[in-house]
């Protein structure tokens, strides 16, 4: 059945599936996060978990059916940050309103990708920044896994520093290491089998070992019913106010990128790409992505996005859209077991993430490094990215400095009129933020 999907270099079926369930353990924790960011945006917290749940169960679905991506696809950290503090506390939009521009964002989405809009932009982008996109969202996943583990933790003196050794942390570093060795080894399921691992290792946390908090794995129950009160409860002519426009345009350009630099991220670290060398099945994959993100305003969360989380399971072998299928499939149950996901904590699927860094950096090889007009915005993009915590911000200085420098060292023939669109939009993006 799923042969279709198969590309070149395919993969066993048991791949896909072990790939899958290591792509949603990582991507898991939006389940319960969403809701508690738009709760305080006045929406019912068990309303927005059953809406993150039919998001990510659909679009992550749909990416895998139809655009046969092993890329899962859930509401965005950001983009749920922008809805809450933005949008709804800092505008003093009505949660219902917001929803109603997030349904309008996605329509405009949707008429970018069909249009094949948004798949030129994506071929517009120059080779050494695909390169460098990759590599910052690698960089940038292992910074979110040791943040998650309070390995790297804030320093008022020098910004970031390391934390204190305690048994968390020593934990957290077991965990790396375990799954770092079966990763070398080359142990099919290793990222699955180190996520396990490092959620029993954590078990005695608060419990055999004293510490300040709770223990880190709590029992909170196995059954909760689902609230579908979200549903359609968006406000569609009033999201189409004047006053709403910002709102709107913010969440195209915001999503618009984000999913743009995670697809093509993705597909350079994992040469999951065309005859043609572009990100494969590009334009089905924006129109999923297109497709999540008015879901998302009808079902009651913020705009959905392709996760960078899923290079966890493109990292255990997953190359085709049963990836995304299994994923998709392990997100339904949660409409009703979503006390189960408070049994792995954050320190289990942190080593993942450092790991897949590893990964994902490896396209930076391919940049010249000797070729310094295009080092440098390949460089910048690639650091922007973790040291701003924004994908976006990261691919948006990435084409500012790369037309900027390129134009005044006199190669105007490499800045094509796409990207000069790109730049367009990239400067409307900080305008808007």
């Amino acid at each position: 059945m799923f042969s279709a999907n198969l590309p070149k270099d395919r993969t066993a079926f048991s791949t896909e599936i072990i790939a899958g369930i290591s792509s949603f353990l990582a991507t898991s924790y939006i389940i319960v996060v969403n809701p508690s960011v738009l709760s305080q945006a006045g929406l019912p917290f068990s309303g927005v978990l059953t809406a993150t749940v039919l998001v990510s169960f659909f679009s992550s679905l749909m990416m895998g059916w139809y655009a046969k991506n092993p890329v899962l696809v859930a509401p965005g950290m950001g983009l749920n940050a922008f809805f809450t503090f933005s949008a709804v506390i800092g505008m003093k939009v009505p949660w219902p309103v917001a929803l109603g521009a997030v349904f309008w964002s996605g329509i405009l989405f949707l008429i970018l990708s069909a249009f094949n809009i948004r798949t030129y932009i994506v071929r517009a982008i120059p080779r050494p920044l695909r390169y460098a996109i990759a590599a910052g969202i690698g960089l940038f996943i292992t910074l979110i896994g040791f943040v998650n583990a309070g390995f790297i933790v804030h320093n008022p003196a020098t910004i970031v520093g390391i934390g204190k050794l305690h048994p968390t942390l020593l934990t957290f570093l077991a965990g790396l290491l375990f799954t770092a060795v079966l990763v070398t080894r080359q142990v099919k399921g290793a990222i699955l089998i180190g996520i396990l691992f490092t959620t029993l290792a954590a078990l005695p946390l608060g419990r055999w070992w004293a510490m300040d908090t709770l223990p880190l794995i709590t029992w909170k129950g196995l059954f909760a019913a689902p609230d579908f009160s979200l549903v359609l409860k968006l406000d569609l002519l009033n999201s189409l106010q004047w006053s709403v426009v910002p709102v709107i345009f913010a969440f195209v350009f915001t999503d618009m990128f984000d999913s743009l630099s995670t697809l093509v991220g993705l597909s350079e670290a994992a040469n999951l790409l065309d005859e043609n060398g572009e990100p494969r099945n590009i334009k089905r994959a924006l129109i999923t992505d297109a497709v999540a993100t008015t879901l998302a305003g009808l079902v009651g969360s913020s705009p959905g996005t392709a996760y960078i989380e899923s290079a966890v399971g493109i990292k255990e072998g997953g190359r085709t859209g049963l990836t995304a299928i299994t994923g998709a499939l392990l997100f339904l149950p949660f409409l009703f077991l979503a006390p189960l996901l408070s049994v792995v904590p954050a320190i289990a699927t942190a080593p993942a993430l450092v790991l897949v860094g590893v990964f994902m950096v490896q396209p930076v090889t391919r940049i010249n490094w000797v070729q310094l007009d295009e080092a440098i915005p390949a460089f910048l993009a690639m650091v922007i990215i973790p040291f701003s915590y924004s994908i976006t911000q990261g691919i948006i200085w990435g084409f500012l400095s790369w037309t900027a420098i390129k134009l005044i060292v006199g190669k105007r023939k490499d800045i094509s009129l796409a990207l000069w669109i790109i730049d367009l939009f990239a400067i409307l993006a900080l305008i808007l933020e």
